[in-house]
């Protein structure tokens, strides 16, 4: 039978192009070389050295019953050294190898069982592309010497088109097997960044129990969550509890300080821009909520959004779909709002400040957190905490002790900064501690009730000597109070630039621009 090479090229590129799943594209080419080549398998395989194995990528065809596509077939030691003698001389042979399934050529000990025939002929193309050897193309038969010199210049005409499927082939698992390591990576990063950072909650037992008893009421569902309390009473730490407890714990948890993004770029950050939107989208970006598809979106401060974006929000929430900024198309995205203020959202409602509609929408599950002055139980398990958080931070060998009625100066007082005032007042004194050396004890004495009727009279006579001065005149006065303390001395030890914490070149350029006389000057 005359063949058409030119058609039949295009035609059997055309079967191996139809998928771009390299096993579908096998199954649709093995029809369409069945009209010209008298094949009962075809099969794509690569070595594998490290296994010292063949690994079959795509298969049809055969009598084996099982599917034969990734599975390993270990070679022997003949095998690996035909394979290798191969690969390293291949310009020296036939592109295209025909021969008998169990000569002395044959090149895996399994082969012939997965396959089925017993006793057959077989032809191997061998695939390589720009000089890079990929792996081979093999057609078998069960008859013996099957195929003719017509049909292995069929099977070479169709070289660069298996090489390429191959090629994309081989790159996709690639990408398959780094996105899944990714994942992997992510999961542990992200609970290792969760174990790091201390988000633990406490006081769950005590002062926040009917607040994690509200976490675990609605944790495992996808309703809308919003927080509200003063600042810094760890509204980001229950959100954090409300995600990692649900069942989108392994779907990204993206945070939004809606208060610190300007009004200018705050719908392409939420939302994403196409490449020419404006000027400077040099690129498509997704946005905070395309990002958070699969899991959870924390819209922290949501009551300093402007009206236009609250309607924006809005319509995410009833729709499920964005838009990104310059785009025509809508994109789907499955995610779970959790939304947190200090402010008062009812009253914002009243004045018109806030859209009465979202707030329906967000309000659905309210949880109050109670500000640290209502739950003092907790200040002994939260300094504790902290001590040991922020000691391991400053790399610490010990634990500094409590001074005794510490606890007692904490107690009394009502922490107006919540939490985040408690934790600072602890690293202030973990750095005082470690300047005055190992095991001086955490005294808090700035929260000594009796420490401001102290410090008042000074603070009122500071405040009487530069009210009514300008900064130059203030400067200039602390100064002259540093030479005169100095007696005069700029430089050295007890020189006035050490007392101030400033080089001594420094001071003396500040003191001539101020017009303060110094060294001979002065006298």
């Amino acid at each position: 039978m005359q063949v058409d090479e030119h058609a039949f090229f295009h035609a059997a590129t055309m079967h191996i192009c139809s998928s771009l799943d390299i096993s579908e594209s096998v199954a649709n080419c093995y029809e369409f070389l069945q009209n010209y080549i008298p094949l009962e398998g075809l099969h794509i395989n690569i070595y594998e050295p490290e296994l010292r194995s063949i690994r079959i990528i795509a298969a049809q065809g055969g009598r084996s019953k099982k599917s034969l596509t990734n599975q390993l077939v270990p070679l022997d030691k003949r095998g690996i050294e035909f394979v290798e003698y191969t690969s390293d001389h291949l310009e020296e042979l036939d592109r295209v190898m025909v021969g008998r399934l169990p000569d002395a050529r044959s090149i895996a000990t399994g082969m012939q069982e997965r396959i089925g025939f017993e006793n057959g002929s077989y032809m191997v193309l061998h695939l390589s592309v720009q000089e890079v050897k990929l792996g081979v193309l093999v057609v078998s038969s069960s008859s013996e010497n099957a195929f003719t010199e017509k049909h292995k210049s069929l099977l070479t005409l169709l070289h660069d088109p298996f090489a390429i499927a191959l090629s994309n082939a081989v790159r996709f698992r690639e990408v398959l097997r780094f996105k899944e390591m990714l994942n992997d990576e992510n999961i542990f990063l992200r609970r290792e960044l969760l174990h790091i950072t201390g988000d633990e909650i406490v006081g769950r037992d005590f002062g926040l129990r009917e607040v994690m008893t509200m976490v675990g009421q609605v944790a495992t569902l996808d309703s809308n969550v919003l927080l509200l309390g003063e600042t810094g009473t760890g509204k980001e730490v229950i959100a954090g509890a409300i995600h990692h407890s649900s069942t989108r714990a392994a779907g990204p948890m993206i945070k939004v300080n809606c208060g610190a993004i300007a009004d200018s770029i705050l719908d392409s950050e939420l939302f994403g821009h196409e490449k020419g939107a404006f000027t400077g989208a040099v690129e498509q970006k997704r946005g905070r909520f395309e990002r958070a598809h699969k899991g959870t979106i924390f819209l922290d401060e949501v009551a300093e959004l402007p009206p236009a974006a609250q309607v924006r929000l809005l319509r995410v929430i009833q729709t499920r779909q964005i838009e990104r900024v310059g785009g025509t198309k809508t994109v789907p995205v499955d995610v779970r709002i959790i939304a947190a203020t200090h402010r008062n959202l009812p009253q914002m409602v009243r004045d018109g400040k806030f859209r009465e509609d979202l707030w329906f929408r967000l309000n659905v599950f309210p949880i109050i957190i109670p500000p640290l002055r209502m739950r003092k139980m907790d200040i002994p398990a939260l300094v504790e905490h902290f001590i040991q958080r922020k000691a391991k931070d400053m790399k610490l060998s010990y634990t500094p002790p409590l001074a005794r009625g510490a606890l007692g100066r904490l107690n009394a007082h009502d922490w107006p900064g919540n939490v985040r005032e408690l934790e600072n007042a602890v690293e202030r004194e973990l750095i005082r501690s470690r300047a005055a050396g190992p095991g001086t004890p955490l005294g808090f004495d700035d929260f000594n009730p009796g420490a401001d009727s102290v410090k008042a009279p000074v603070q009122a006579r500071a405040k009487s000597l530069f009210e009514n001065l300008t900064l130059d005149e203030a400067i200039r006065a602390h100064i002259e109070q540093a030479m005169r303390k100095c007696k005069g001395k700029v430089q050295g030890e007890d020189g006035a630039a050490a007392l101030l914490g400033l080089h001594p070149s420094t001071l003396r350029n500040r003191m001539r621009k101020l017009g303060i006389p110094f060294g001979r000057s002065s006298s």
